[in-house]
């Protein structure tokens, strides 16, 4: 197709953030005018084969051809039928002569052309040219999809927002609003910018973004992203960043960039077609020339012609398009999945992952402690629930935050008959800094925190309590241990069948936490990880990363991958071969540093970027081998002599057209 070797940016120009707060511009349209060129040269070369052949009854009663249509206005009819289609291409080729790069397709396609023309075979020369175009169109379209199909999965902001201002509504540009202003988004409608939810809850989709078929419920304080779509009641949010800093802008940029870090195949390809496009030439011209020497009735006109064949069946266009088409693809897969890649090399290199290391916290559990158990001692449960929580009111420590947000689980459900930890009277609150909280609630003397907290103040308590891996809090009322709370961080639901598919895959799984042995293997026994590790610091993930590398360094195909939250693992991030990042749209620093980005929490998404990766190698492999199997064989024949310059085209936009659709193929595979 009519494209240089390394033109094939699929993304639009002007996405980028700078650019972003005006309006987007709407990519590159085929309309009648594209396809105007190639219906007026196909009109003209079918009337011009018809004229050829159409034949009159002469004086005699003998069938003669029309006369008039024959040289000098037969050799204008076909140059006419061929500059709509072949002007462009001879333009194409001039423009990469003058730059020094003489030996691309349009530079094999013209000579072909032109020389049909030098030996009488204008129609074949027509003919070349105006399929040769047909299937840039072709290529044109899929491409066209690519980029809509992106951007339609990507680029869900609305340009028009609802903002508060002196308490009217007012309807203005999303790219006018400022960072603090009140917008106001209705049931249904998409969400413009970046904000905090200021309402006290709101339901929200988030298919569009991470791929979630479960709508998501943000509370009070908590980030609303644009894109998200509101899907119950009138919601309010404080914007907190500008229109083309967004994280959905960031991510439109992230995609746009993809194209640029080429896959190891595609620099091979690149590099093969500088060495094989001036091989073609050559060969084409030893097949006219070196005959002369060794054939007895040799005809310059019949050799020239069967190297002109040569050069048709030559053209690399086949390849040269479908397989960076056929990343972009993957690419666009990925992003319909929740899962982004920065880059088609990094596809590639899924394909060749051999360990996976993941860290525990936010990658296979939630990140968030949780009221597991609670173990009362001379009081009811609710009750020591509701006195503990009034006291860790007074607390930001995550391990309080657990606690009144078990006592509020508890209000909703009904757990309380009456009055909640919020209206009881809480006083003389003294944080004990290592220790936890001691203070009066409801006139009693408590404790809430650690073994050493009541070891602190003589209060006696089972010792094998401190042997339970979790994290737990002790409480005392009026100096009588009263019971305590299991607090443990959740494992997500789809992480033991996430380690089972990578397992399935030949993948090993490793576990890497700075948490607590005890915890680290309990976690690791339920998902079901080959290998882990607690108690690690920073500079300890480094040093078993290393060591994993270096177990596969007698295999330079076998890679490495690190699943992390993209800014604690920073380090490892950057030490693997594919750093990938767990909740991209929550993390600035996760969107910088991670090569491929898992949009939102799911640990199964880990094994589908490497199931992504593989069938997009194999369709790139399927358009290669069959590319190159079909060019072998039509090239042999054309050299023999076989092959006319019909059938060259045939095979050579054929092929190109089936191997473009391969690779569009891709965007519509279903992945679990």
């Amino acid at each position: 197709m009519a494209h240089d070797h390394d033109d094939v940016d699929l993304i639009e120009e002007g996405t980028t953030p700078a650019a972003e707060a005006a309006p987007a511009k709407k990519g590159p349209q085929q309309t009648w005018r594209t396809y105007a060129p190639a219906i007026t040269s196909l009109v003209l070369l079918l009337g011009g084969i018809a004229l050829d052949y159409f034949k009159l009854s002469g004086p005699t009663g003998t069938p003669e051809r029309i006369r008039w249509f024959s040289d000098p206005w037969r050799f204008i009819w076909y140059v006419v039928a061929y500059l709509p289609v072949g002007w462009p291409v001879l333009s194409r080729s001039w423009s990469s002569i003058r730059k020094g790069d003489v030996f691309t397709e349009f530079f094999l396609m013209g000579v072909a052309t032109l020389g049909a023309f030098g030996i009488g075979e204008y129609p074949e020369g027509v003919a070349v040219m105006l399929f040769y175009t047909i299937g840039e169109l072709f290529q044109d379209a899929a491409v066209l999809k690519a980029r809509r199909s992106i951007k339609a999965l990507l680029d869900v902001r609305p340009d028009e927002v609802t903002v508060l201002k002196n308490g009217q509504a007012q309807i203005v540009k999303a790219a006018t609003v400022g960072v603090g202003d009140v917008v106001q988004v209705k049931p249904g409608e998409k969400v413009g910018l970046d904000g905090l939810m200021r309402s006290e809850r709101g339901t929200f989709d988030t298919a569009a973004l991470t791929g979630e078929s479960v709508p998501r419920t943000i509370e009070k304080g908590e980030s609303v992203l644009a894109g998200m779509i509101n899907q119950q009641s009138l919601v309010e949010m404080d914007v907190t960043t500008p229109y083309q800093d967004s994280k959905l802008s960031r991510i439109l940029k992230l995609v746009e960039q993809a194209t640029g870090r080429k896959a190891q195949t595609q620099e091979f390809i690149a590099r093969f077609a500088k060495i094989y496009t001036p091989a073609i030439c050559g060969l084409a011209l030893l097949i006219t020339v070196v005959p002369y020497f060794f054939v007895a009735d040799y005809q310059f006109r019949d050799w020239l012609y069967r190297g002109l064949v040569f050069l048709v069946i030559g053209c690399p266009c086949a390849l040269v398009i479908s397989i960076p088409l056929g990343y972009f693809g993957g690419i666009g897969a990925g992003s319909k999945q929740g899962v982004l890649f920065k880059g088609s090399v990094y596809l590639d290199l899924m394909t060749q992952l051999k360990t996976v290391v993941m860290d525990k916290t936010g990658t296979l559990t939630k990140g968030v402690f949780k009221v597991q158990d609670v173990q009362p001692v001379g009081i009811d449960a609710t009750q020591l629930t509701r006195l503990t929580a009034a006291l860790e009111s007074k607390s930001t420590h995550p391990v309080a935050t657990a606690i009144l947000e078990h006592s509020q689980w508890l209000r909703r459900t009904g757990g309380f008959a009456d009055k909640g930890h919020e209206t009881m009277s809480v006083e003389g609150v003294e944080e004990i800094a290592g220790h936890g909280l001691k203070g009066r609630v409801e006139g009693k003397d408590m404790l809430a925190g650690n073994a050493k907290l009541l070891q602190k103040f003589n209060v006696p308590f089972d010792q094998a309590l401190t042997q339970i891996p979790y994290a737990i809090v002790m409480t005392a009322i009026d100096g009588q241990f009263a019971g305590y709370f299991t607090i443990a961080d959740e494992i997500k639901p789809d992480a033991a069948e996430a380690v089972k598919r990578l397992k399935a895959d030949g993948i090993r799984t490793v576990m890497l936490s700075g948490d607590k042995s005890a915890v680290v293997e309990i976690v690791a026994k339920q998902v079901g990880v080959d290998e882990w590790h607690g108690d690690l610091l920073p500079e300890d993930k480094v040093a078993q990363v290393e060591r994993l590398k270096a177990e596969l360094a007698g295999n330079p195909k076998a890679k490495l991958a690190f699943v992390g939250d993209g800014v604690n693992d920073a380090p490892v991030v950057a030490l693997a071969d594919v750093g990938m990042a767990m909740g991209g749209l929550g993390s600035d620093a996760t969107i910088e540093t991670a090569d491929v980005i898992i949009q939102n929490d799911e640990p199964a998404k880990i094994a589908m970027a490497v199931e992504i990766g593989r069938a997009t190698r194999r369709i790139v492999w399927q358009n290669i081998t069959m590319s190159m199997v079909v060019k072998a064989i039509v090239l042999l024949l054309g050299a023999g002599g076989l092959a006319t310059m019909w059938e060259a085209v045939f095979a050579d936009v054929g092929v190109a057209m089936v191997a473009i659709l391969n690779a569009v193929r891709v965007q519509n595979l279903k992945f679990k």
